[in-house]
Parts: structure tokens; sequence; C-alpha cells
């Protein structure tokens, strides 16, 4: 890797700003690597280098602009772009562009930010996969880079950007981050802004970053959302070990790094215990998949009307099983969420931490599917923050990890155990 792209986020930034180095010999070098991987991988759904190196060379030649001043990203090609196409994953969008930026990517190009290009995500962020190939797998043997934040994930793995947009409204920044071996961070939803960005199910999504390091994930989201995320210190945690309702689909990998996470904080003074969730938050991956298909049935209708037959079998299924489901059984889901919220909340006063499941194990070999989000659903519609942390890799020698999960709002406790746990890994 260019040792450039290896610095750490704030110190690329600082160095940038400081005119040690110049945002367009970064840019370079991310086009460098894009070149060199692209035709492998497919992780960019629009990419001109023409343009970051345009928005290089202006920021070269005006005062440091923000907190991200000459930051390298990829955007998820959900979120919409004012100087680049937006497909959403889908051919009905192939021809699309957005008169405005997503107010993410607004807010990231105002603090300095340089937009690579679009990443490839999933049909409308469900499961219909893109071309992405996973860069952790042999060329030989191809393996999916998880949904639907596919193009991010491969892009930031694969060292062609040091951090990426992404967005979550089942498992899509956790599972790929898993799949590929890096860092996936879920905020607090609502932390921040979704205009701009394909709805799927708004109770559900939510935005965030898949990225090298936790401390690049936190620099990341905190520059964004004016959020102190870097420094927090808690003198012992009390981490709470959460098999969640599914563990029996957990494979060894997995629960080979779920023991390896909690003997590791342990280790590192932790106090380790076994949680039970309270019966408030049995059915909430059931009540997840109601409300994300009642909210998409809804979020579709247009292009349903009028654009049927470009919508994929999968897709066209997941919206006929949400208008299957009334409004009465979507209210009740909702009640079920808002009470299993409140209960969940009540466990941080026994615990810091949440320890759990990413994935059943390893990514899947082959593209035709993006793996199971079974092991995310539920922190996605509870709307707490988790962060993958990856643990390195399984029997077939592909990532494995766990997800920490935190107090909602409590997102600087959530990564500041994440960077302990990293740290203590390596």
């Amino acid at each position: 890797m260019n040792k450039l792209l290896a610095l750490p986020l704030h110190e690329l930034v600082r160095k940038i700003s400081a005119r040690d180095i110049t945002a367009e010999a970064v840019v370079r070098a991310c086009i460098a690597r894009i070149e060199a991987d692209e035709p492998r991988i497919r992780a960019w759904q629009f990419f001109d280098p023409a343009l970051p190196l345009q928005q290089a060379r202006l920021l070269d030649a005006g005062a440091a602009s923000g907190a991200l001043h000459g930051l390298p990203i990829g955007v998820k090609d959900l979120m919409d772009t004012a100087d680049m196409p937006s497909g959403y994953g889908s051919p009905i969008y192939a021809q699309h562009r957005p008169a405005t930026d997503a107010a993410c990517v607004a807010l990231s190009r105002a603090a300095g930010a340089i937009v690579m290009g679009k990443t490839v995500t999933t049909e409308f962020a469900t499961f219909k996969p893109g071309p992405t190939c996973n860069p952790r797998a042999p060329v030989e043997t191809p393996h999916t880079p998880g949904g639907s934040s596919s193009g991010s994930a491969a892009a930031v793995a694969a060292g062609m950007v040091p951090v990426a947009f992404g967005s979550q409204t089942a498992g899509s920044i956790v599972r790929p981050a898993a799949y590929c071996g890096i860092v996936g961070y879920k905020p607090t939803h609502g932390t921040l802004p979704l205009a701009g960005i394909k709805p799927l199910s708004p109770s559900l999504d939510t935005v965030g970053v898949l990225a090298r390091s936790v401390e690049d994930a936190a620099f990341f989201v905190g520059s964004l959302a004016r959020l102190s995320l870097q420094a927090f210190d808690h003198p012992r945690l009390r981490i709470g070990i959460c098999q969640t309702p599914h563990w029996e689909r957990a494979g060894s990998d997995t629960r080979a790094a779920m023991a390896t996470a909690a003997r590791l904080l342990e280790l590192g003074g932790a106090a380790i215990g076994e949680l039970v969730l309270p019966t408030a938050c049995a059915g909430l991956t059931e009540a997840q998949i109601a409300i994300m298909g009642y909210e998409a049935s809804a979020a579709f209708a247009p292009e349903l009307r009028s654009h049927a037959d470009g919508l994929s079998a999968a897709f066209t299924t997941l919206l006929a099983s949400g208008q299957a489901i009334d409004g009465q059984r979507f209210f009740a889901a909702q009640q079920l969420a808002a009470n299993a919220r409140h209960a969940f909340d009540a466990l941080f006063e026994q615990v810091d931490i949440v320890l759990a499941p990413s994935t059943e194990g390893e990514a899947p070999a082959g593209l035709n599917a993006t793996g199971d989000p079974i092991f995310n659903r539920m922190w996605t519609l509870l709307g707490n923050p988790c962060v993958h942390v990856p643990l390195g890799t399984g029997a077939n020698g592909m990532p494995v990890g766990v997800t920490l999960i935190g107090p909602r709002w409590g997102d600087a406790q959530t990564l500041a155990a994440a960077r302990q746990l990293a740290r203590l890994f390596s």
C-alpha cells in the first residue's frame, strides 16, 4: 500500500492541511490503487479520475477547508451526488443525475472531503448482489463482500480509499465489514442525516462508515456529526456476552471469535458476564423484517407502478411480502420495538457494552448472495450504536470478528471499547 494511504485519517488530514503533502498526491495514490485492482474487485459503480483530481487541485490552491480537508472517500451509490450518477443499484435509475448531494455527502464536501466515486450497492440496498468481489478471497474462488454496502467495504479493504460511506437497514454495514475484515460502525440511529439517500425503511435506515480502524471510523463520523468520539475513558468495562436468540446459527469460527473477544477484554481488565435479554426483546428479528417490508412497499410504490419490469424477482417478492402486512401488524411491530428499546436501555445499568456475533461465520463462497443479516437485524431495529471489530480469520482464511453494542447515544463509549478490543488483538 502507498505509505500516504496507510496514514491514520487524522494524520492524513493534518499533513494535507499543513501542506506537508498535497491532496492531489493522495488522490493520485487512490487512483493508482483503483486502476490496479478494480478489474478484479469491481467495487465502483462510477469512477472518473478527472473529478477527484479537479477537487484535489481546488483544495490545494486554497486554504485548509475543514476537518476532513483533502480526505478521499467512497460514497455508496444509494446516496445522491450532484456531479456523479446515482443509480441505487437498479437499472431503473441507470441514467439518474440528482440535482443536489445527499446531506451526508454535502457535509463531507463542506468539511473538505474528496469524493473519489460511487461504490456498488445491491439493488436498492436489499439482497440482489452487484458484481463486487471480496478482496480477501482468492481470485480463483470468489466470495461475496456482503451487502448492501458491498463496494464500500471492498474498496476500503482493498486500500482503494481509506474510508467510505455505508448504510444499514438490516445488516448492511456490519456484515460487509465482517466479511471483508475491516471496521464497520453503525452509529445510533439518526446520528447522520438520511436526506438525499434512496429510502428503504426510514424507521431503520442508518448512515454509517466502513473504515480501516476504529480510530478512523470515529474521526470521520465525529467530524460530520460534530461529536467528540475519539476520547472516552472507562476505568473497568462491564461486558455482557449476548449470544442472541440465533446462537444456533453461529458457526465454529464465530463462536471462536466471541471466545477470543471475551478473553482479550477480560485480560484487558474488563468484567465479563453472560447477558440474558429481557422478555420484551423477544421477536425483534421478526419485527424488523415486518417493519422493513411494510415501509419498503410504501417507499417503492412509484417504481412498482411505473417500472415493475425493472425490478428483480427478489425485490418484487420483498415488496409483495410488505404489501401483505397490514397497518395493525406494522403498529404492533413498532410497539414491540419501543418496548424492547426501553427494556434494553435498562440493561446498561448492569453492563457498559454488549458483545455479540456479527455474522454466522466467514463470507460465503460465490457472488449469487450476500449472506444473511440474522445477527444484525435486532440491533438495527433497537437503534443502538454497533461497531464490528475484525479478529483475524476463520478456518478457510477469510475474516471473522464480533460486534460491540453500546447504549443509544453512547457512541463514544462503544467506540472506545471497540478501540480497546482492536488494540488487545493486535
